[in-house]
């Protein structure tokens, strides 16, 4: 059986809570996949081709971690992939519904594939990518959130949005 996780999101932008877990899994797997989703529900602030440039910037030195872009259904991704597993992470107890949902589903589509939970570090679980992306628009420090490249992304983008906003 292949001892390979795939650890999905839109990591829009990827946190220091989501480097944790990738970390960690490092620490379990010899393989971890961090997929970051192209197709999502959720109108994102970084283009696909963003998120996976910073996300591979910020786990560069973890071993056995490889960073990817994907699309589809995350079951067939996770096939692709030869995973036995998917990775996700709990802050909180308002996240388990979700996340249980989430995991049944992707029972009922890949069965052969477990779903695992991982929770962040003490200090890092009040950390969400929504919370930080609206810090960092409105001009807060976001630098004890995510990585010095993250931040320096997410100012330049609420720079540019600034920008945007004056020339109307």
């Amino acid at each position: 059986m292949s001892k390979i996780v795939v650890y999905p999101g839109t990591f829009d932008p990827l946190t220091n809570g989501h480097a944790d877990l990738v970390e960690r899994a490092s620490r379990l797997f010899p393989k971890v996949i961090v997929a970051v989703a192209a197709h999502t529900s959720k109108k994102t602030l970084f283009s696909l081709e963003e998120r996976v440039a910073m996300t591979k910037q910020v786990m560069g030195d973890i071993e056995h971690v490889e960073v990817v872009g994907f699309e589809g259904l995350l079951a067939d991704f996770a096939r692709q992939c030869k995973a036995s597993a998917l990775l996700r992470g709990l802050r909180a107890v308002s996240d388990f519904e979700y996340e249980f949902q989430l995991a049944n589903m992707n029972r009922r589509l890949a069965p052969e594939i477990e779903s695992l939970f991982l929770t962040p570090s003490e200090h890092l679980s009040f950390i969400s990518s929504t919370l930080v992306r609206e810090i960092a628009l409105l001009g807060g420090d976001v630098s004890a959130f995510v990585h010095p490249a993250v931040a320096a992304a997410l100012k330049a983008k609420a720079a540019e949005r600034q920008a945007s906003k004056k020339v109307v």
